[in-house]
C-alpha cells in the first residue's frame, strides 16, 4: 500500500472509482439533507441533515464504516479486500436505509398522522453511491454472468426484510404503499402485460421482416426508411395519432371495442410500442444474420437442409446474440417508455406517476418512478446474464 523512496512515502490508489465514490458518499451525507418532513403529503417538507437528526452525539456507528470506505481504495485489488468492499457497502447500504425509518419513526411521533418524513437528495445520493462501489467490487470479483447476478441481487435481501419487518413504515414512500397497494398490484400487472404484449408481436413481426431485408437488399432501404421514420416521431405523438383511426374502427365495428380495441387503453399502446420496437429488432436480425459465415451456410446447404432449416438451424443460433442485444434494447426501451403509455389510458406505473405531478405529490411519484427503474435493471441484467451464456456456449 505504501512505497518507500528516500524518507518519502507514497500512496498508491489502487481503486480510483472507489475512491471518487467513497468522498462523494462522505460529502452527500455532511453536506446534504438527509430527511424531509413535512406536516402532510401536499406541502414541501423542511429538510435536515444527518448531524441535525443524531441525538445527543449518539447514533455515529455510520461514521467509521463512512470514513473506511474511501481508505480501501488504497488498498490492493485482492479477493479479500473486494468482498470487504462489497460487505462494507452493502453494510451502509442496508444501514442508512434503516437508520432513515428510525429517524422517520422518531420524527412521527413528534407531528401529526398526517405528516410525511422522506428520503432527501443526501440520502438518495448515498444510497445510489453505496450501490454503485458495490457492484463495481462485484465486477472487479468475479467475470461469471452467474455470480455477478446472485452478488448483485443479495444486495437486496437485507432491504427486502427491512421493508417486511415494518422499520420503514413511517417512510413517506412506504405510507403510499399502505394506501395504494391494491393499485400498485395492479399497475405492476399492467405494466408487465405491456412489456410482454410488446415483445411478442414484435418477434412475430420483425424476425420475418430482418429476415426479408437480409436476403433481398433491395427491400432494406424502403423499409428501414419507414421504421426511422417512426422512430424519429415523438412518443407522445404517436399515441395520440393512433386515438382517431382506432376510435373511428371501434365505432364502425362493434366487436372491436368489445375485445378491448378503442382509441385510449392498452390497444393503442401496444401498438405505438410494437411500432417503436421493430426498427432495433430489425437491424438485429439483419446484423446478426451478415455476421454469420458463409462457409457454414454452404455446408448447411451442402447437407440437403431446406432454406427454412438452415435459418433456424445455422444461422439463428449464430445470430443469436446479437438478436438478444436487440432484445435487451428493446425490452428496456419498453418498459420506461410504457409509463408514458399512461397518457392514452393503457395503465401501468405511469399512471401513479402521473396522478402524483398532478397533485403534487413526490412519493407518489417516486411510487411509480422506482418501480419503473427496478424493472428496467432487472431486464437488463436478465438479458446480460443470457447474452453471456450464450456466447460462453459459442463453438
Amino acid at each position: 500500500m505504501a512505497g518507500y523512496r528516500g524518507e518519502n512515502v507514497r500512496l498508491t490508489v489502487y481503486n480510483r472509482v472507489l475512491l471518487m465514490l467513497g468522498l462523494l458518499l462522505v460529502a452527500a451525507l455532511l453536506l446534504l439533507p438527509f430527511l424531509n418532513y413535512a406536516p402532510n403529503r401536499l406541502v414541501s417538507g423542511q429538510p435536515f441533515a444527518l448531524y441535525q437528526l443524531m441525538p445527543g452525539g449518539g447514533g455515529w456507528w455510520w461514521l467509521p464504516a463512512l470514513l473506511l470506505l474511501p481508505l480501501l481504495a488504497f488498498l490492493p485489488l485482492s479477493r479479500r479486500n473486494l468482498l470487504l468492499t462489497l460487505l462494507l457497502s452493502e453494510l451502509l447500504l442496508v444501514g442508512l436505509i434503516a437508520l432513515g425509518g428510525e429517524l422517520a419513526a422518531r420524527l412521527a411521533q413528534q407531528g401529526s398522522p398526517l405528516a410525511r418524513s422522506a428520503f432527501g437528495s443526501g440520502c438518495w445520493l448515498a444510497l445510489g453511491l453505496c450501490l454503485l462501489a458495490a457492484a463495481d467490487a462485484v465486477t472487479r470479483l468475479t467475470k461469471n454472468p452467474l455470480w455477478r447476478l446472485l452478488l448483485n441481487g443479495q444486495l437486496w435481501i437485507p432491504v427486502i426484510v427491512l421493508i417486511l419487518s415494518g422499520q420503514l413504515d413511517q417512510l413517506a414512500l412506504l405510507k403510499e404503499y399502505a394506501n395504494r397497494h391494491e393499485v400498485f398490484n395492479e399497475a405492476l400487472s399492467r405494466h408487465l402485460l405491456l412489456l410482454l404484449g410488446t415483445l411478442l408481436p414484435t418477434l412475430i413481426i420483425g424476425i420475418p421482416l430482418g429476415w426479408l431485408c437480409y436476403r433481398k437488399k433491395s427491400a432494406q432501404s424502403p423499409v428501414f426508411a419507414v421504421l426511422n421514420i417512426i422512430q424519429t416521431v415523438p412518443s407522445i405523438a404517436l399515441f395520440a395519432l393512433l386515438i382517431a383511426p382506432l376510435a373511428g374502427l371501434a365505432k364502425a365495428f362493434p366487436a372491436l371495442s368489445e375485445i378491448g380495441i378503442s382509441g385510449i387503453g392498452v390497444a393503442p399502446a401496444l401498438i405505438a410500442l410494437v411500432l417503436y420496437a421493430l426498427l432495433p429488432l430489425v437491424r438485429s436480425v439483419v446484423a446478426g444474420l451478415q455476421q454469420v459465415p458463409r462457409e457454414v451456410v454452404e455446408t448447411a446447404r451442402g447437407m440437403g437442409m431446406t432454406p427454412a432449416q438452415i435459418f433456424w438451424h445455422a444461422e439463428v443460433p449464430l445470430a443469436l446474440p446479437v438478436l438478444l442485444s436487440g432484445l435487451r434494447v428493446i425490452s428496456v426501451q419498453t418498459v420506461g417508455m410504457a409509463a408514458i403509455a399512461a397518457l392514452i389510458g393503457a395503465g401501468g406505473f405511469g399512471a401513479l406517476i402521473f396522478q402524483g405531478l398532478l397533485s403534487s405529490a413526490l412519493e407518489l411519484v417516486l411510487l411509480g418512478v422506482i418501480p419503473v427503474i427496478a424493472l428496467a435493471v432487472v431486464v437488463d441484467a436478465l438479458f446480460k446474464f443470457l447474452l453471456s451464456l450464450t456466447e460462453a456456449t459459442r463453438p
